[in-house]
């Protein structure tokens, strides 16, 4: 029997136990006979505050784009002339054939809404995490990171080679406890969320940035659910808290608020001279579309004039948590248009999830391991769209499922 003969027969052996070992992971079937599965619920209509599932109009409470953008006529009509100028795509990378004239307009334009000297834009925003948090700090240097970071920070964390310590949630004399194990010589990069994707709290920015000078450390903040929501013309926590100045790398992405696709890191020039030749997430993944760039570019035009998004926006979140609040729903530390409805049980977490649907509100399952087991949540959030009326519904079918389960009284 030849080489070739031999190779043959093993490939098959191979599969098989792949295939076998990850047979053993049967959640999803499990969830799908009860009747309970929760995920890829097909959507066949725009991303609005209202969208059709199964043929069936359902109010949308499980969207990022806090601005409600996403279906905006002036932003869909942007990326349709973008297309038609530039195509459909770049076919490379922006270290090599993928740059545009327009994509370096959006870099600019980002740089001064942000208040930053420099801006690279990523192709998403998890490639933002990724490509920027496992570059910038060597083996010597530290990563200090908050432990409800956002998945992409984490997976950053752990392709870089640098020293990683993890301080407890928001706890202010945590990280200071952190900071003080550091090598006062070496890189200090702390790392945190300026509103945490599920818990909708706000980081504490103004002590981070105490503790990073008093430690000679720099700071990352990720703005992905604050743009658009915080700060003048939704500019993000760093601006509310006035510490942009003092934030060494401001990241964004353009899937949520700015109602498109990829994401940006704003920066000082040494910090992205050294990203664009450095970073692999940027170097070896294709530029954003060029429909992607002009629909952002549009959305960043009408954040700033337009305020009265953010001012409804706040209107609605400051309704939704007093009417969540007031029907006794656990939310946690929430301020934001984030709000976890904790359940703390992952089956019944589905299943109000499911019956939800039911009575026409689409909200989000936050179930193991994504959280602890006892933390089991559904995430609601709100978009600047969203009417009066829509909210009140929400709150009543909500307020009725919860109270069938025993979640509230």
């Amino acid at each position: 029997m030849g080489p070739k003969a031999r190779m043959t027969n093993h490939k098959p052996k191979n599969m098989k136990l792949l295939q076998e070992k990850l047979s053993k992971y049967t959640a999803p079937q499990e969830a799908m006979a009860a009747g309970v599965y929760p995920y890829f619920r097909a959507i066949s209509s725009e991303q609005d505050p209202e969208v059709i599932i199964n043929g069936r109009k359902v109010l949308m409470f499980g969207s990022n784009c806090y601005t409600g953008l996403v279906n905006d006529p002036r932003i869909k009509e942007a990326a349709i002339e973008a297309t038609r100028k530039y195509g459909t795509g770049c076919a490379g990378s922006p270290f090599l054939n993928g740059t545009l004239d327009l994509h370096k307009k959006l870099e600019a334009r980002i740089a001064e809404y942000i208040g930053k000297e420099d801006v690279m834009i990523y192709s998403t925003g998890f490639g933002v995490n990724l490509g920027v948090v496992s570059t910038l700090t060597g083996r010597e240097d530290y990563i200090i990171w908050d432990e409800q970071d956002h998945a992409s920070i984490i997976e950053g964390r752990r392709l870089s080679f640098s020293k990683s310590l993890k301080y407890k949630h928001n706890d202010m004399a945590s990280l200071e406890k952190q900071l003080q194990q550091c090598d006062p010589d070496k890189v200090k990069l702390i790392v945190t969320d300026g509103v945490f994707s599920m818990e909708g709290d706000v980081a504490n920015l103004p002590e981070i940035v105490r503790l990073a000078k008093q430690y000679n450390a720099s700071v990352m903040v990720d703005e992905a659910h604050a743009i658009g929501v915080f700060g003048k013309g939704g500019r993000g926590v760093c601006d509310h808290f006035g510490v942009t100045a003092d934030v060494d790398l401001v990241m964004g992405t353009f899937s949520k608020s700015f109602a498109s696709l990829g994401g940006f890191i704003a920066t000082d020039k040494e910090i992205t001279n050294f990203l664009r030749h450095h970073s692999r997430s940027y170097i070896f993944t294709a530029s954003i579309t060029p429909a992607s760039t002009a629909a952002a570019l549009k959305a960043i035009d009408i954040m700033e004039a337009e305020p009265e998004l953010q001012e409804n926006l706040w209107k609605l979140t400051n309704m939704a948590l007093e009417g969540f609040r007031s029907r006794g729903f656990e939310i946690g530390n929430t301020s934001t248009p984030i709000i976890p409805l904790y359940i703390r049980d992952n089956f019944k977490t589905f299943a109000i999830t499911s019956e939800l649907l039911e009575e026409g509100i689409f909200v989000n399952p936050v179930v193991s391991p994504a959280v602890a087991p006892q933390d089991t949540l559904i995430r609601f959030s709100l978009m600047a769209t969203h009417t009066p009326e829509q909210v009140e519904y929400a709150l009543d079918k909500i307020s009725k499922v919860f109270r069938k389960h025993g979640i509230i009284a």
